[in-house]
């Protein structure tokens, strides 16, 4: 039976790897994607994706892993380091932070599910978190990624679909 210590470690290590893993997925659609290397910062990826006309659309990223539910939460410390402090405090996502969190989903068959939910709804859950189940409609569902600053578009849709 491993201890918390143990657990906590592989904790950090799972979202450490889901975070290539989701860049390596988003890339692979995307090309121009990319981890974030600043430590404080509330994203964790970037898309440069090129638009139609031309411009470039800059989406900030970032990961949560998801077994049965996202949190919605950053500024706290999980893991190996969950005893950590420092003057960071704990925030809900919101697109002054990021533009959408992509929960990972493992799945048991090594792959992966990628439920993207835009910042802009967040607030319409007025929740810290979400289960899965209820945002059935998100799961690789790259139309909403790729409209996730469109809040129009993404409360329409999250209405359509019974969620808010």
């Amino acid at each position: 039976m491993p201890n918390n210590q143990e657990i906590g470690k592989q904790a950090s290590i799972d979202g450490f790897a889901h975070e290539h893993i989701v860049v390596g997925l988003l890339m692979k659609r995307y090309q121009n994607v990319s981890l974030v290397d600043l430590p404080l910062s509330p994203y964790d990826i970037i898309i440069a994706r090129k638009l139609e006309n031309g411009k470039e659309d800059i989406i900030r990223v970032q990961v949560k892993t998801a077994r049965t539910s996202i949190s919605f939460t950053g500024g706290t410390r999980g893991g190996v380091d969950r005893e950590y402090k420092s003057d960071v405090k704990t925030y809900i996502q919101s697109p002054e932070t990021s533009d959408v969190i992509v929960g990972i989903r493992p799945n048991v068959n090594n792959t992966f599910d990628l439920y993207f939910v835009p910042t802009v709804l967040i607030k319409y859950f007025g929740t810290k978190s979400k289960g899965l189940g209820a945002i059935e409609f998100l799961k690789n569902n790259y139309d909403i990624l790729e409209n996730c600053k469109d809040e129009t578009y993404c409360v329409k849709t999250a209405k359509e679909n019974g969620v808010i």
